[in-house]
């Protein structure tokens, strides 16, 4: 009880050598304050460039490995990439993805889709540049379908190929603006489809990548109506979503490979005609920009940050130069070495603490400015990483006037002038 008790009463000593010196202590926090802000308003800014950036490729799915003819990535110089071999494979077909879906063991679910840009017409309205994909039933359960309004497809509807329609709210709205549209009538090519559902807004991303306000689903059965697929046609699309405790997809990859083989009639000395890619191959490479970025802003926020604790480091030692009689008498009076010390590190600690949440709140404030459609978010973890990096600066920077403190010989504390 006596330690917590004069741990107290060190803080009060903190506390009222900090008001006692008000000017001085504003001046000394302002370096503890920029560097914060500059290393938190970085982080947030990186963290929110990111997660805008995850979200525009949110529409390639999660956990999802795609069938397509040329990888995302090869080994070599760009100038040295294949492109007319990858020209030259096969693509994906409806009969590869029945077969896939009968007999793959490590995927959750499996899909195929297909895609164009084509107009949406109701009434004397239009949309250009809708994105209109053919999918089937199991499209839900590898990419997500997040309805505002209405239903998905029930597989019976897929499977007749009915003339049902889900649209992007942007469309929706362009088509029926301020009206009910679920249940309404539009054309595509000519041809008649019935809403039955609205994609939930995503509203506009940082780069010009497919939204679902601008998309259309529509049966796959009906999609073949309008548009070819095929080799000399609209390319299918096939999907398949991993499981999640199929780390890197390892298991799917592998099985994948050998069923799309022998689905191809390959020999053993042929090489793979085909691609399978990584949704997590994107993510990847946006996580390690992003680690070099945030490198930068340590550095960038750290010689900020260090002067500032070298601007409270030379506060603390002239604070002690100026109490060193109160010190001698404190310690002539039966205080204990860690009762001084305690005054001096809780008053370094509180002078980052301040300049640290000053910092914070600016970066706060900073949350609200518009900067395009990028929506900067001050998150939990980076006030937690400004305020226990305050608190290290605050230690490092007091501990060694402190120390001193604490060592004094009360005698000769008490004598100097």
């Amino acid at each position: 009880m006596l330690f917590f008790k004069l741990t107290w009463e060190s803080f009060r000593f903190a506390i009222s050598a900090l008001k006692s010196n008000l000017t001085r202590t504003i001046l000394s926090l302002l370096g503890v304050t920029v560097g914060i802000f500059a290393i938190i308003a970085v982080f947030t800014l990186v963290d929110s460039l990111e997660n805008n950036i995850r979200s525009s490729f949110s529409f390639l799915g999660t956990n999802v490995m795609r069938v397509d003819r040329f990888p995302f990535a090869t080994d070599g110089p760009p100038q040295n990439f294949p492109w007319w071999k990858y020209f030259r494979r096969p693509p994906g077909t409806v009969a590869e993805y029945k077969f896939l879906q009968e007999r793959l063991t490590n995927a959750e679910a499996v899909t195929v889709s297909a895609s164009a840009n084509t107009i949406i017409k109701a009434r004397s309205n239009a949309y250009e540049g809708m994105q209109l994909t053919g999918v089937a039933y199991t499209y839900q359960d590898v990419f997500e379908v997040a309805l505002e309004e209405g239903r998905y497809f029930s597989e019976s509807e897929i499977n007749a190929a009915r003339n049902f329609a889900i649209l992007g709210r942007k469309i929706a709205n362009t088509l029926y603006p301020g009206e009910e549209v679920i249940g309404k009538e539009v054309k595509i090519k000519g041809m008649k489809f019935v809403v039955i559902g609205v994609f939930e807004e995503e509203g506009e991303g940082l780069f010009d990548l497919p939204s679902k306000d601008e998309a259309c689903l529509i049966p796959y059965g009906a999609f073949n109506k309008m548009y070819y697929t095929g080799r000399n046609g609209i390319e299918p699309s096939i999907a398949v979503k991993g499981k999640t405790d199929d780390i890197g997809l390892i298991a799917l990859e592998n099985e994948m490979t050998g069923l799309l083989r022998a689905k191809r009639g390959l020999k053993p000395t042929e090489d793979d005609n085909f691609a399978l890619n990584k949704t997590e191959f994107i993510q990847n490479a946006i996580g390690s920009i992003f680690d070099v970025i945030s490198v930068a802003g340590w550095v960038i926020g750290g010689f900020s940050i260090l002067v500032g604790g070298f601007g409270i480091a030379n506060i603390m030692f002239v604070s002690v130069r100026e109490r060193t009689n109160i010190i001698g008498i404190q310690k002539s009076l039966g205080a204990k070495n860690y009762f001084i010390l305690f005054q001096f590190l809780f008053e370094a600690i509180l002078l980052s603490l301040i300049g640290g949440i000053a910092g914070i709140v600016l970066v706060f404030f900073l949350s609200f400015v518009e900067i395009g459609t990028l929506d900067i978010v001050l998150s939990f973890g980076n006030i937690l990483l400004g305020l226990g990096v305050s608190s290290i600066i605050g230690v490092v920077s007091g501990i060694v006037p402190a120390t001193l403190a604490a060592r004094m010989d009360p005698v000769e504390a008490i004598r100097t002038t």
